[in-house]
């Protein structure tokens, strides 16, 4: 299927079907999903991954672009990766672990590696995709970043109107043996066994039926600490490295923006292992209260996730998700990892926030979009004379323009280089340190 694929897209893009006008975007709630491979012993997380996907009837010059599921439906497939059974002996102790009588490749939810997503309220989804880190090509080697291939079908025809690639990520590299904390897997389980009514030889043993988990939905046991508590605050005593377990050293999970240009590690938004701890043990709810994009030390209110609710769960603009434009949680675009770009630039011809206007309106309207985007700027800022590349006559536009020579921006927020929200001096040292290889990274428009 993977080989087929290229030709399925020169197919479309010439099919009448396409003149539907309709764009398709897909996502990842987290960013990263991490699972055990090995079930035998104890059980961490499960093989459980989660594809969220939007579709908008592009609009024009007088109609407004419109999120729609009526009449849609999405289907799902992940290309080269077409069963688990044996990638992982997750099915050999579903039952035992969690009551689940399933059938070879379908996940606890009863969903597969193929199938469709559900309509909800004005999005699309799918739950529990039982999905491995190994393509049917290399079982030895983890490809933690797949592409998933989803498309937009009339739901009475079948009819293909349009595709989206986004990455499907998991990782099986967790590991409390590998990763040089513990001696055996037994040993491990062998620490609890002053604890009563708890046999370290009853195995599989799931973590969180003793201790409660969010991620998981158990309820844990009375006068147990939350899974994360104990998890982080046990850690922290060795180790600060999040790479021990999120989900390890080769595949780590944060590679957007963040830190491919402003140099954020986890603890920049989380804090070191031991606080994420405590700040459980002082009443925060692990996975339901999370870093916030609009907190006044980060992006502010005008970049601020819903009321009450976390940034994979916010929607804004026209109702769209915020990771339908700026991709998921750890991946927010242009990220270091080219996979997770794809998408973007399959649909606006360039990484980074899905900004241009046109790509849902069909045209450019005129004011300021979401978070007061000006269509000037696209992609990122530093072209100050808005030719199409930065370059040293951009160096000369800001010159003239911040020495009173007389040169009008024709994009503000082009030329506002840094993003700090003003025209001055520290562009200009931003544009020289870029152009002269200085290690300036120019970030994105949005």
């Amino acid at each position: 299927m993977r080989k087929l694929l290229p030709c399925l897209l020169i197919l479309l893009a010439g099919s009448p079907v396409f003149a539907q006008h309709y764009v398709l975007i897909g996502w990842n709630d987290l960013g990263m999903h991490c699972s055990n491979q090995d079930f035998s012993t104890f059980v961490v997380l499960p093989p459980y991954n989660n594809i969220h996907a939007q579709a908008i009837l592009v609009g024009d010059s007088l109609t407004l672009p419109q999120v729609v599921t009526a009449g849609l439906r999405v289907s799902y497939q992940i290309p080269g990766n077409t069963y688990s059974v044996g990638k992982t002996n997750f099915w050999d102790y579903a039952f035992q672990i969690f009551g689940a009588t399933l059938a070879p490749n379908i996940g606890l939810t009863g969903n597969g590696l193929t199938g469709d997503l559900t309509k909800t309220e004005n999005y699309f989804a799918v739950t529990g995709v039982p999905i491995t880190p190994y393509t049917d090509a290399d079982l030895l080697h983890e490809d933690p970043f797949q592409l998933g291939f989803l498309m937009l079908h009339d739901s009475v025809t079948g009819q293909i109107f349009t595709t989206a690639q986004p990455v499907v990520p998991v990782s099986n590299e967790i590991n409390c043996v590998s990763s040089g904390c513990h001696a055996t897997v037994q040993a491990l389980l062998n620490q609890h066994d002053a604890e009563g009514g708890f046999d370290p030889a009853n195995t599989p043993i799931l973590c969180a039926s003793c201790h409660s988990s969010n991620a998981l939905g158990t309820p844990g046991k009375p006068g147990v600490p939350p899974l994360s508590e104990a998890i982080h605050k046990k850690h922290g005593e060795f180790t600060n490295d999040c790479y021990k377990c999120h989900p390890g050293p080769n595949t780590q999970c944060l590679r957007d923006v963040m830190k491919t240009q402003h140099g954020f590690t986890c603890q920049t938004c989380h804090g070191s292992v031991t606080q994420v701890g405590e700040s459980i043990s002082s009443g925060r709810i692990p996975w339901l209260q999370e870093p916030s994009c609009g907190a006044t030390s980060c992006h502010g209110s005008k970049y601020a996730e819903e009321p009450g609710k976390l940034f994979r769960q916010s929607r804004g603009h026209g109702g769209l998700f915020c990771s339908a434009c700026h991709g998921e949680p750890h991946a927010i675009v242009p990220s270091g990892n080219a996979r997770d770009n794809v998408m973007n630039i399959s649909l606006q011809g360039y990484a980074g926030t899905l900004n241009k206007c046109s790509v849902c309106h069909g045209y450019t309207p005129s004011g300021a979009g979401p978070h007061g985007l000006s269509q000037c700027c696209l992609g990122t800022r530093g072209n100050v004379n808005n030719t199409g590349i930065v370059d040293l006559s951009d160096l000369s536009a800001l010159i003239s323009y911040l020495t009173g020579g007389g040169y009008v921006l024709p994009c503000t927020e082009a030329a506002n280089i840094n993003g700090a929200g003003i025209v001055d001096l520290s562009d200009l040292s931003a544009l020289v340190s870029y152009l002269t290889g200085g290690g300036y990274v120019l970030p994105s428009c949005v």
